[in-house]
């Protein structure tokens, strides 16, 4: 085999060129990498490139352009406003001439055709291919429409000539995102920590609607949370709510039994709740200062199973509107035939059996009635949130989060593995914090099989969340543009990043919004190319801002302004709360995790401490003679008051801070030292609505917020 050391590696970066694999980045100080060879070559192969040998990369390359030159037409194209651009279609030139009928297939079924003559149309670019001329010709956009614009939606271009059959998915998209007018502002809890006195141990949409009812009452109009999709309690146990079994699917853990019809007429389940063991394990998970999500789970799933096979045996108008469901939804038997072929092997699907891995599931390879379970659960969380956006009018709407990606054992993996590079995981390159980079573990998607799928997984997986939304915010937005690949069995410091069709994915966002008029969220933190910015920008999708972030040393400069389109806070569930934030307990932490080290954590205490004081000198209202003298709820105060009387256009209030927690929900890079995505609010819902502390915050955030403030400010 040949050293890579002698491989023409000019030909070797254009072929990672091609595939859309940068050769180069700067980190987030400024310092260029260069991707080794071997780094190219591996991402290269998982994005299926024919390379087995190192002297396949030359014939590689001139395959790849071989099969550009033949492919027609583009797999996708966008009409911004329903006004189509120019495209091109490329052919052997013997193929290049005569008539060629054309068809815009439109959404709704209607069909619109035409002809042309291919001689009329302008050669933009021609090659030679194993002796024989191809050239590429331009079809004006006045071809592929018979009127100004196309109606919004998803439709085909098709084109037949003496080349081939050619098909395009052509995406008639708003120019920008939906917007609302006005300012907002909202509250944030994860919804497993939201106990109340009647959540069997963990948070359920029955308490998120209590939540959103205060909420609305309060002046609030939005409640957000961390992501609600499907998870694994089991085989393996992954409750990270940005590791989910599904991206298609809900979490069972949040559905309340009590709130579906058939608790109340099933026996059985009443009997599991009303037992004493029922009722001695609930009040020992209510009293865990952490959410045991595999214990709430199993005693959650016998109650949903007894109230399936009733509902089945009554033969009553539920049940009829449970199997129409079923019916209509084919998608759900088949993730519920996965989750319960889980269940039979007792093992994630990759140590299955061939021919299950494969995706080919018999009647014989599950048990119907867990296959029941999991249709049976997945219709009532459907349901309890459909009856929770049903109720929009004048009431808070949720702000959901769209994860990233999902779990390499996903149902989404197993069901589409074409759609991942299996052979590679997501991640980011090596900073200040993680000075190796991170693995986050998941495959990412594939650029290619994405286009020639029509983005179908991606925007089925946005109309599973954009339906009950008003808000959604779309994790690590980069990702629309390009994403950090580690290959397989290596260190995330030998990762490349591998970029993405920004346009057509966020023309997908653009109108799906619209459709289901959902205000969209670009998560921006960290170290983000102009050009992301720039897009989120012409896009109309909000940025984030948040103040612990973006605080300085500098008391004149210690605060940039909120731009006016933001979604601004004190800090996001990867952070600290502000009050470990204040006290620098969050430092100390990481110290203790082996993240810092101590010169590390006392370079960063004493840069905190002088944060701690420009910002006290920053905010309006009067600084105490001594920083350390001003309590943490005061400058808590004067933090959201700032952030409220900005130019944000939502700000969103960590429940937390209000009652100055310095635990953290999340602490990143720590999956095994600390207990993420586990503790519980330290108050009930119960006993924070009616706490003074926190009432007096939202007050203050409420008529700095309100309409008749901004006029008078812009006065």
């Amino acid at each position: 085999m040949k050293a890579l050391s002698k491989i023409p590696l000019t030909d070797l970066r254009q072929l990672a060129s091609r595939y859309g694999i940068q050769t180069e980045h700067r980190d987030m100080f400024g310092k260029r990498t260069v991707a080794s060879a071997d780094s190219l070559i591996a991402t290269l192969q998982a994005l299926g490139a024919p390379i087995y040998r190192m002297e396949d990369i030359a014939a590689a390359l001139r395959e790849y352009e071989a099969f550009s030159w033949r492919s027609g037409l583009e797999p996708v194209a966008v009409a911004w406003d329903g006004k189509p651009g120019d495209m091109s279609i490329r052919l052997d030139a013997m193929h290049a001439k005569g008539r060629a009928r054309c068809r815009v297939v439109f959404e709704d079924g209607l069909l619109q055709e035409w002809e042309l003559k291919l001689e009329d149309l302008k050669t933009i670019e021609s090659a030679e291919l194993a002796g024989r001329r191809h050239l590429s010709l331009r079809l004006p956009a006045t071809n592929l429409a018979r009127r100004r614009r196309l109606p919004l939606g998803y439709h085909r271009f098709q084109m037949e000539c003496r080349g081939g059959a050619f098909d395009s998915l052509l995406i008639a998209a708003p120019r920008r995102a939906f917007d609302v007018p006005g300012k907002a502002w909202g509250v944030f809890l994860p919804l497993y920590s939201l106990a109340s006195r009647e959540s069997w141990g963990a948070g359920d949409f029955s308490d998120l609607e209590k939540l959103v009812e205060w909420t609305t009452a309060e002046g609030g109009t939005v409640v957000s949370t961390l992501p609600l999709m499907a998870a694994f309690f089991n085989h393996p146990l992954e409750i990270s709510p940005y590791m989910p079994a599904s991206r298609l699917f809900w979490n069972e853990l949040y559905v309340d039994p009590r709130k579906a019809p058939e608790y109340m007429e099933c026996p059985a389940a009443r009997t599991l709740v009303h037992s004493n063991f029922f009722e001695r394990d609930v009040a020992a998970l209510r009293s865990l200062p952490q959410v045991d999500h595999r214990r709430v789970m199993a005693l959650k799933r016998p109650v949903l199973e007894a109230m399936a096979q009733w509902l089945l045996k009554t033969k009553s108008e539920r049940t009829t509107a449970f199997l129409d469901y079923v019916a209509d939804h084919p998608r759900l038997s088949d993730y519920a035939r996965f989750r319960a072929a889980a269940e039979r092997q007792q093992a994630p699907w990759p140590a299955w059996p061939q021919r299950l891995r494969s995706g080919k599931l018999k009647p014989g390879d599950y048990d119907p009635a867990d296959e029941t379970y999991h249709q049976y659960a997945q219709w009532l969380a459907e349901e309890q949130l459909q009856q929770l956006s049903a109720k929009r009018d004048g009431r808070a709407g949720l702000y959901l989060d769209f994860p990233l990606g999902v779990h390499p054992y996903s149902y989404d993996v197993w069901r589409n593995p074409e759609r991942f590079a299996l052979q590679a995981s997501t991640g980011a390159p090596p900073d200040s914090l993680f000075t190796k980079g991170q693995n986050w573990g998941f495959p990412p998607p594939h650029p290619g099989v994405m286009r020639r799928q029509g983005y179908a997984y991606f925007i089925a997986s946005l109309r599973h969340q954009f339906r009950h939304t008003r808000w959604i915010r779309i994790d690590h937005v980069m990702g629309l543009h390009r994403l950090f690949w580690i290959p397989e069995d290596r260190p995330a410091s030998e990762g490349v990043y591998v970029h993405y069709p920004a346009e057509e994915l966020y023309a997908i966002l653009c109108l799906e919004s619209h459709r289901t008029k959902t205000v969209v969220v670009g998560e921006n933190l960290g170290t983000v190319p102009p050009e992301v910015t720039r897009a989120m920008g012409e896009r109309g999708l909000k940025p984030m801002y948040v103040l612990q972030y973006e605080a300085q040393p500098d008391p004149k400069k210690c605060l940039r302004a909120a731009p006016a389109n933001a979604v601004a806070s004190l800090n996001t569930h990867d952070m600290p709360p502000f009050a470990a934030f204040w006290e620098g307990s969050d430092l100390r932490d990481l110290q203790e995790i082996g993240l810092l080290d101590r010169k590390e954590a006392a370079e960063q205490l004493q840069k905190r401490q002088s944060v701690r004081k420009a910002l006290q000198e920053f905010l309006p209202g009067k600084p105490p003679r001594r920083a350390s003298a001003e309590p943490a709820g005061a400058i808590m105060q004067r933090c959201q008051e700032w952030l409220a009387s900005s130019r944000a256009k939502m700000v969103l209030v960590n429940l937390e801070d209000l009652w100055l927690e310095t635990a953290p929900q999340n602490v990143p890079g720590t999956n095994l030292e600390r207990p993420n995505w586990q503790r519980k609010a330290r108050y009930s819902l119960e006993e924070f609505r009616t706490m003074a502390g926190v009432a007096n915050v939202l007050r203050s955030i409420r008529r700095l917020r309100s309409p008749r403030r901004a006029n008078l400010r812009a006065k």
